[in-house]
């Protein structure tokens, strides 16, 4: 194994050609320092037993999560920072954190969406006194499936900080977790069974990550533990609550995904016979690609999951309310159900007015006129703030990639091919996929050459 020398990208590049912010004007910070009013209608629900679950190092915390065995199944606490009673509508900070729309996540640090006076601070749902929050309360049966949702304004108390890795290798070993988890290990994998059988779909392809080594940069491949995906399935149940709400009340804003297409489907079974990778009769997607997980290293199993992609497009914001009916298929193909954005108001705009609206809604209130106004301009202001994530992140990716090749030009690599046409190839060491010349078979190896690797565009290429 080669082991890769340290890149030197510049992401100071990468934040100017996408002409991200540097710093927020001071009349935006000074109103991000005021004091979080408590606000009529917040109950203390200080009691409740509720932890935080982030990767290592994170200061914004969104969420903090509570789960009780009850005799009849579970009872879900999931407490949301509130920045809604920060945030006053149409005020400088309004202003700012539409005009960025998400953080923006570097290597080398973030560009936030609020100031870390309150991202990291009176927002965060830190273990160091009490916070404003969003509190839901979803009741489950036995097999984790939604009995009852509440949600509404509370004073909560987060008890620990704690970091997927920990908990996982808590986990592992059978020793005991925090109260407010002690029932994760039995309802998650519940949630994701549930999952599976409505069709939610999990590609699980590689996850790249930039990690420093050094004075440098290289790339890895992060693994997702089982704790992290159990969290991932209750932030879900939470969306999908939502979601729910709003289409019940007939207001509201969604992320949407067409459902697969059926011709789609027929594409995906055929390669994946083609590739020697079994496909039952009547199986989905979801519950193929499900049984697939013993098998990540599999250049077959790689190649179907790329292929899988083709059943997700057309993501997009889909607003209804007075004079806009809800959309016709209100779902979201990779989930399986509808779904809105209520989880990450600190790191993601939308949040924050979806948990408005569902706070009316809860309430048997109309939303506010601010709100009705504002759900319109939402989805152009999204999808832009996204497609500029997503660029911002592939380019950081491609230009780590290409450093720690650019010494390699004329090498050859033994690589998966995970498409023909257009050509497409996995290196595993270091993790790059990139584009390849030639005839390629989709789902088997290949020796290739490097032909391009230039860390100032960040393009990548080999040749069969």
């Amino acid at each position: 194994m080669v082991t890769p020398r340290a890149a030197h990208p510049d992401f100071a590049a990468v934040r100017a050609e996408f002409d991200l912010p540097r710093s927020f004007p001071p009349e935006v910070v000074a109103a991000a320092s005021a004091p979080v009013p408590a606000g009529p209608g917040r109950v203390d629900a200080t009691d409740v037993e509720l932890v935080t679950i982030d990767p290592p190092g994170s200061k914004d915390l969104d969420q903090a999560v509570g789960i009780e065995r009850t005799p009849t199944g579970f009872v879900v606490h999931y407490a949301i920072a509130d920045l809604g009673a920060v945030v006053e509508s149409g005020g400088v900070l309004d202003a700012e954190v539409r005009r960025r729309g998400q953080t923006f996540y570097l290597p080398d640090g973030s560009v936030p969406l609020h100031p870390p006076v309150l991202s990291e601070g009176a927002a965060s749902l830190l273990p160091d006194g009490d916070r404003p929050a969003v509190l839901w309360r979803i009741t489950l049966d036995e097999a984790g499936e939604t009995q009852d949702v509440q949600v509404g304004r509370a004073m909560v108390r987060s008890h620990a900080q704690l970091d997927y890795a920990g908990v996982q290798a808590d986990v592992d070993a059978g020793r005991p977790l925090p109260a407010a988890l002690a029932a994760l290990p039995e309802l998650g994998p519940r949630r994701r069974a549930l999952a599976v059988a409505r069709g939610a779909v999990e590609l699980e392809l590689p996850e790249q990550e930039i990690v420093r080594i050094g004075d440098g940069w290289t790339v890895e491949v992060r693994r997702r533990t089982a704790v992290e995906d159990w969290n991932a399935e209750i932030s879900l149940l939470t969306g999908m609550s939502a979601a729910r709400m709003m289409l019940d009340a007939g207001v509201g804003l969604l992320r949407t995904l067409p459902a697969p297409d059926p011709t789609d489907i027929e594409a995906l079974r055929r390669t994946a016979l083609g590739l020697g990778i079994a496909w039952p009769d009547g199986a989905t997607p979801a519950a193929v690609l499900a049984g697939l997980r013993s098998a990540e290293g599999s250049p077959h199993v790689l190649a179907l999951r790329r292929a899988a992609t083709s059943l997700l497009r057309g993501a997009a914001y889909t607003w209804f309310g007075p004079g806009q009916a809800p959309p016709e298929d209100p779902g979201h193909g990779g989930i399986g159900a509808p779904y809105a954005h209520v989880t990450a108001p600190l790191r993601r705009l939308v949040d924050r007015f979806g948990s408005e609206v569902c706070l009316a809604i809860a309430a048997g209130q109309d939303p506010a006129p601010w709100l009705l106004a504002a759900l319109p301009t939402l989805p152009e202001l999204m999808a832009a703030s996204d497609s500029r994530a997503g660029q911002v992140e592939r380019a950081c990716t491609d230009r780590t990639e290409a450093g720690l090749l650019v010494d390699r030009i004329g090498e050859a690599f033994e690589v998966i091919v995970l498409r023909a046409e257009p050509g497409e190839v996995y290196l595993s060491e270091p993790p790059v996929m990139a584009r390849c010349d030639g005839t390629l078979q989709a789902g088997g190896t290949a020796t290739v050459r490097l032909t391009e690797a230039d860390p100032a565009t960040g393009r990548v290429r080999f040749a069969r």
